[in-house]
C-alpha cells in the first residue's frame, strides 16, 4: 500500500462485503457447523429443563405439605423462566435449521452473502466516496478469488 499523505488524504473505515462461492466443500463446513450449533443448543435445552426440574424438587422437598401460596409462587416463577428461556433456545435451533435447509439447496458456483469485515481505505480530493465505499470480496474454500472495488457494473460512476 501507497504512504498516506495526511495533508491531503484521509484514512476512512468502510464495511466489506464477504461473499462466498459454494463449493462441495464449504456446504460439507457450513453443514457441519450448524450441526453443532444445533446439537449444542439441545444440550442447553436439556441442562436448563434438568437444573429447572433440580430446582423445583429442591423447592417441594424443603417446604411444608402442602406447600404454601410463597412457594407455589416461586415454582410458577421458575416454570415460567425455564419455558421462556427454553423458547428462545428453541427459536434459535430453529433458526439454525432453517440455515441448514436453505444451505442444502444452494448450487454450486453461486455467490453468497457470508458477512462483512471493517477495512481501511485512503481518499483525497477528486475521489468518488461512494465508488471506494463499495468492495467485496470473493472466496472459494477460504481462499482470497477476487476484490471487486468501485460500482457493480451497470451502475453510473
Amino acid at each position: 500500500m501507497d504512504s498516506i499523505d495526511f495533508d491531503n488524504q484521509l484514512l476512512l473505515k468502510r464495511a466489506v462485503n464477504v461473499k462466498v462461492i459454494v463449493t462441495p466443500r464449504w456446504k460439507d463446513e457450513m453443514q457441519q457447523q450448524l450441526q453443532v450449533q444445533i446439537a449444542q443448543a439441545d444440550n442447553q435445552i436439556q441442562q436448563f429443563d434438568a437444573q429447572g426440574q433440580r430446582m423445583i424438587a429442591e423447592l417441594e422437598r424443603n417446604s411444608i405439605r402442602p406447600p404454601g401460596p410463597e412457594v407455589l409462587r416461586e415454582i410458577e416463577s421458575i416454570r415460567l423462566e425455564m419455558n421462556s428461556r427454553k423458547g428462545e433456545l428453541l427459536e434459535q435451533k430453529n433458526g439454525f435449521l432453517q440455515q441448514l435447509n436453505q444451505i442444502q439447496v444452494l448450487e454450486l458456483e453461486q455467490e453468497v452473502n457470508q458477512g462483512q469485515l471493517d477495512s481501511f481505505f485512503p481518499i483525497a480530493k477528486g475521489d468518488n466516496l461512494i465508488g471506494k465505499m463499495q468492495v467485496d470480496i470473493v472466496l472459494r474454500d477460504g481462499l482470497v478469488e477476487d476484490i471487486r472495488t468501485g460500482f457493480p457494473q451497470g451502475m453510473p460512476v
